[in-house]
């Protein structure tokens, strides 16, 4: 039998990751007993302490047991927990060195929306890939610069870490989990019990694109500035360093560590966000989007768009368009 340790920080942690999670693998074993078979996960709320602890204030969670009195788990999740990222953290640091032993002792370890930022922490996610909620993807990369941080995917597994991106795409991971302990069949039971889209792999179509404007560079900033106001124009890297009197090899340089994006890609997100949001709330025809944003090779179009947002642009207008009857 699989021992999960559910984790209950210190904090407003979010609800729906620890209901929604428990309630997934205890209906697994449900399931599983109805079948003639055994249970497989034997679930228990973990703390630093048996505080009880309240969720949005209002809610209230009880440990079942402390970080010492579990002595060997085989799955560790952690859940979201809101707040100020640094304080979030530092709040319970307690959890940390048991965590990295676990892990060293053969535990897996699995983070859900911003529970990365705790399981960063840990050291674990050196140099590997970790998922996130999109809105904290440029928080997440202050603080952890040594993380590879793919912030439109919705799970990453790497060497027993595994981590979802943002809000209820955390049912995917937990889904995906069911089904490495649980088998195939198991988890697409549980998809139809909780209608969860079983093999949804992306958060793109969900993120707004904002230019990462939080750094002190006032000559990005400025080109920042430039590339937003003007996107519809064929805008080249060599203009833009004219333009500011800085060298390509530096200016692309201090682009990237400022934006988190090349300067090609930056552009390409100003243009995408812009063209989303026509689609979202217009009546015109995808190829007059494409020329309103400075586009006139038409698979060239498609091709940036779906890999900006998973999406063709006509399937991102059939989804999302506010106009539609």
């Amino acid at each position: 039998m699989k021992h999960i340790s559910l984790l209950i920080p210190e904090g407003d942690s979010s609800l729906s990751n620890l209901e929604a999670t428990y309630k997934m693998f205890t209906l697994t074993n449900e399931s599983l007993k109805r079948m003639g078979q055994a249970p497989v996960f034997n679930v228990q709320l973990v703390g630093t302490n048996m505080n009880v602890q309240l969720s949005n204030g209002i809610f209230s969670i009880k440990p079942n047991v402390t970080i010492d009195q579990v002595k060997k788990t085989d799955l560790i999740i952690i859940p979201a927990i809101h707040g100020d990222y640094k304080k979030v953290v530092e709040t319970n640091k307690d959890f940390v060195p048991w965590i990295v032993e676990q892990y060293r002792q053969g535990a897996e370890v699995a983070s859900l929306c911003i529970g990365a930022f705790l399981l960063a922490k840990t050291g674990l996610l050196e140099g590997r890939s970790c998922a996130t909620h999109w809105l904290a993807a440029q928080e997440f990369r202050e603080m952890y610069p040594n993380v590879n941080l793919i912030d439109d995917k919705i799970i990453t597994d790497e060497q027993g870490i595994y981590t979802s991106g943002g809000a209820y795409s955390s049912l995917n991971l937990n889904l995906y989990l069911v089904e490495k302990f649980a088998g195939r069949q198991m988890a697409i039971l549980s998809s139809k019990i909780f209608e969860i889209d079983i093999d949804r792999d992306s958060q793109s179509p969900f993120i707004i694109f904002k230019g990462q404007k939080t750094h002190d560079d006032e000559t990005i900033l400025e080109a920042q500035e430039y590339i937003e106001s003007n996107f519809q124009e064929r805008i080249t890297v060599d203009e833009l360093c004219d333009k500011h009197n800085v060298g390509r090899r530096t200016f692309e340089r201090r682009f990237k560590k400022a934006t988190s994006n090349t300067v090609m890609e930056y552009l390409q997100r100003v243009k995408m966000e812009a063209a989303k949001k026509e689609l979202e709330t217009g009546r015109k025809t995808v190829s007059e989007v494409m020329y309103d944003v400075g586009y006139s090779d038409t698979k060239a179009f498609r091709d940036v768009f779906k890999k900006m947002t998973g999406l063709t642009p006509i399937e991102y207008r059939n989804r999302y368009n506010t106009q539609v009857a």
